[in-house]
């Protein structure tokens, strides 16, 4: 017999359910478009958003094709946004309980595991990223830091002494799971106030010491003809909607909480495109100044700071690094996977549990290598990941909009028996429409990583992955579409 329990006085199956994914209450919905744009500006205000931009130059970009392409892609990814949000502000649900329209209330682990796992690789890069700023900072004033003998294999990439700072880094981020996000908030308001003063500091270094904007603007791009020039644009386009495909998904986990639609949709729309080109300007200035200053292009702040002669300088700027990259990994690489892994088992998987399970994971994605470079950043990283969330997009806006016509039973979404049950709680047509998305960005993505040579597939194949977003997002909408109004009634 299923153990029941009520959401809005309906009952439901308790294995369903729990504190955290229950809807909110109207009376408990308080964020305005101020808070929403609050949130935009603070999460866009980050080292990787930085090292978005600085890659696109070191990728080849002059510094206005680099600001087109960031504006460009997060005015792409801001229409899915708000197309997944207005579920969250109507019916108070998170991302994986709303998942179960499309998905089936067992089927919506498949995306929320997939959401989950892609949070967690971004929670080893902030990790890391954390974690390399305060070695740059302990070597200076330990030496002996950076002669550690290796005890990792070659293959690895990875030092002993900065991977002894990570690890300790990282289980700081642990420590701050264990004692709740609400530790964090402290940690919140100093990054709201530091980096943007940091990042305004930073350029003013970068015009003085590179002789104004105008030797460091006047750098040309360096493709050899047009051709080369949209063979990168592409995919780094593709990249720049993968960046934040991760929050387009489980943006209800945030819109759930809106006093209104007009909150979440003016909030997200003035802050979004505008706070990540912003502080994209930081990042392709200074980067293209370190070419007029040290005479090769260095993207990553880190890095760059390191180059500082000041101890006490360096010192500052690294310890600041990692405590806004502390507030922010908690903020937005915490909370939504531990949703996510909660949604598996709501009665035994705690936020905290899930909290340590995305550390795990981050752990073992290997995030040194995932930003080693600039292409490995974007092509590897930010397309490959794009090549499952677009997929799960597509079904989820095809079925809210075009089958469901924005109407969904709350309660259902709870039992395991109701109109999102289907086939033993599984909706085998969003698997399969989930499975064709995804499938004809393979063969590109394992020649991205070396798994297979190039030529062995044939080129126009593996040239959709330069479009992996928008290829799995459209095919897998279209797909499933066809599929549930066949026979099988959606809503019953």
């Amino acid at each position: 017999m299923t153990q029941t329990t009520t959401v809005a006085d309906a009952p439901v199956s308790a294995g369903l359910t729990s504190a955290d994914l229950a809807p909110v209450p109207a009376a408990a919905r308080t964020w305005t478009t101020a808070n929403y744009a609050a949130l935009w500006i603070s999460m866009s205000l980050c080292i990787p958003t930085y090292m978005l931009a600085s890659s696109l130059i070191g990728g080849g970009m002059n510094w206005w094709q680099a600001l087109l392409t960031i504006f460009l892609g997060n005015t792409v990814v801001l229409v899915p946004m708000l197309l997944n949000g207005h579920a969250g502000a109507k019916y108070g649900i998170p991302f994986p309980v709303f998942a179960r329209a499309s998905f089936g209330v067992r089927g919506a682990n498949v995306p929320a595991l997939l959401r989950a796992i892609i949070a967690c690789g971004w929670f080893g890069i902030q990790t890391w990223i954390g974690g390399y700023a305060l070695y740059q900072m302990a070597v200076l004033w330990v030496p002996a830091l950076g002669q550690l003998p290796p005890v990792f294999p070659p293959s690895w990439g990875l030092a002993t002494g900065p991977a002894l700072v990570f690890v300790l880094f990282w289980a700081l981020n642990m420590y701050v799971v264990y004692l709740g996000v609400d530790s964090i908030k402290k940690l919140l308001v100093f990054k709201a106030f530091f980096l943007p003063v940091a990042a305004g500091a930073l350029l003013w270094w970068a015009i003085a010491a590179g002789n104004g904007l105008g030797p460091i603007l006047s750098q040309p791009a360096k493709f050899a003809s047009s051709a080369e020039f949209w063979a990168y644009f592409f995919p780094a386009l593709t990249g720049m909607v993968g960046f934040w495909a991760t929050l387009s998904l489980n943006i209800p986990d945030f819109t759930r909480y809106a006093v209104s639609q007009r909150a979440q949709v003016l909030g997200q729309a003035l802050a979004l495109p505008s706070s990540m080109t912003l502080f994209s300007f930081v990042g392709v200035v200074v980067t293209s100044a370190t070419l007029v200053i040290y005479g090769q292009t260095i993207w990553d702040p880190v890095v760059l700071a390191a180059k500082f002669e000041s101890r006490v300088l360096v010192s500052v700027a690294m310890l600041a690094v990692a405590l806004s990259t502390l507030a922010t990994n908690i903020a937005a690489n915490i909370v939504s996977p531990a949703n996510d892994f909660a949604n598996l088992n709501p009665q035994r998987i705690s936020f905290k549990t899930g909290g340590y399970i995305t550390g795990v994971i981050g752990l073992l994605i290997f995030p040194w290598k995932l930003i080693a470079d600039p292409s490995g950043y974007i092509f590897t990283w930010l397309v490959g990941y794009s090549a499952l969330l677009g997929p799960i997009g597509g079904i989820m806006i095809a079925d809210y909009y075009l089958l469901r016509h924005q109407q969904l039973d709350v309660p259902d979404l709870y039992r395991y028996e109701g109109r999102y049950t289907y086939q033993n709680g599984v909706n085998r047509r969003a698997v399969l429409a989930l499975f064709v998305g995804i499938l004809p960005n393979v063969p590109g993505f394992l020649q991205a990583v070396g798994a297979v040579p190039a030529g062995l597939v044939w080129s126009w194949l593996a040239g959709l992955y330069s479009y992996a977003w928008f290829v799995g997002f459209f095919l897998s909408a279209g797909l499933y579409v066809l599929l549930m109004r066949r026979p099988m009634r959606v809503v019953e």
